[in-house]
């Protein structure tokens, strides 16, 4: 999700600087909404529902490498590639610098493979025949350097546009409409276990916004129940939680006033949307993954280290954050820009 929504930027500033060129996203089946609402075609003419590209291309690979050699598996790779190729792409552009997503632009059949020198995955550059260099500290940086190498020329600064779902935004605004000025969005999950703050903290600083009027509500996605569990036990009960479609979270996100969590994809989603962001960091660097183009306090401790080792096991930094400092950094981010 994180990777989608960092790369949209980078999209957006081509789409401005070339309206009328033909863009596709191959994505998977479970970021769909982040493209393109639910109830809206996935090509033709652009519009609030699929503002950025002219073709959404579903690849749900999750499900595929469940069942490899399945026919229904199989029916489905056809069906895919045969619509990607279908649409004769000039070039196949690899912003993630994975082998995967190496692999998936080699495959759309396009003149021209395109990615970085350096890529994420090592391995992933010998499926490019024009490889950049990167350019920037911030990931969207990076992202926008290879667009603008694509483009030829400087591409201006682009805000990433996501769809209007009427239907979720209905459902959004009848349960939280009228608390929109006091909508304090708290997202305890995270990639792995040494992202995730401890979950009965954020169950404190629920409790603390409660007092002060806010309505913290905590969103979690599958898996995420007993988690939240754990955060409702430490807030005494008293607070909203929401687990629905990506399409839902971006209405509810639209109407927070602030956003607590660490590096996750719905940080990187409110801070897109230019929701202010309390980001809670541990083993991931924020200088090259921490909110970006919004107001944002990022708090981390120096004894947490670099990694993307996706390890499980608790990180000390992260860890050494009190619930005491993200309270005080919130009530500054909430008082505004004259705190």
């Amino acid at each position: 999700m994180g990777d989608l929504i960092h790369t949209l930027s980078a999209v957006a500033a081509l789409r401005a600087r070339f309206p009328a060129v033909r863009i596709g996203w191959l994505v998977e089946a479970r970021w769909r909404d982040l493209l393109c609402a639910r109830n809206a075609p996935a090509s033709g003419l652009r519009g609030p529902g699929r503002p950025i590209v002219d073709f959404v291309h579903i690849a749900d690979t999750k499900r595929w490498r469940k069942s490899l050699f399945g026919s229904r598996t199989r029916r489905e790779v056809r069906a895919a590639w045969r619509e990607v190729r279908g649409e004769n792409y000039e070039v196949a552009a690899d912003f993630q610098g994975a082998l995967k997503s190496a692999l998936l632009a080699r495959l759309a059949g396009a003149d021209a493979v395109s990615g970085f020198d350096r890529p994420r995955e090592a391995p992933a550059r010998l499926f490019y025949e024009q490889r950049f260099k990167s350019r920037g500290t911030h990931v969207i940086d990076h992202y926008h350097s290879l667009a603008e190498a694509l483009a030829g020329g400087p591409l201006p600064g682009s805000k990433p546009v996501f769809p209007c779902d009427r239907e979720a935004e209905t459902l959004v605004a009848n349960r939280f409409g009228g608390r929109n000025d006091s909508l304090v969005l708290l997202n305890p999950g995270a990639g792995w276990g040494a992202k995730q703050w401890p979950a009965e903290r954020y169950g404190l600083v629920a409790r603390s916004l409660l007092a002060c009027g806010m309505l913290p509500v905590v969103h979690f996605g599958p898996g995420e129940q007993d988690l939240v569990r754990r955060v409702q036990r430490a807030s005494g009960e008293h607070l909203e939680t929401i687990s629905g479609s990506i399409s839902e979270l971006i209405a509810l996100t639209r109407r927070a006033k602030l956003f607590i969590g660490g590096d996750t994809g719905p940080l990187h989603l409110a801070a897109a949307l230019g929701i202010p962001v309390l980001a809670i960091f541990g083993p991931t660097d924020p200088a090259r993954n921490g909110p970006y183009g919004t107001t944002s306090v990022v708090l981390r401790n120096s004894g947490s280290k670099t990694s993307l080792s996706h390890s499980s096991a608790p990180d000390p930094g992260l860890l050494a954050i009190t619930p005491e400092e993200v309270i005080l950094a919130a009530a500054k981010l909430l008082e505004g820009p004259s705190a």
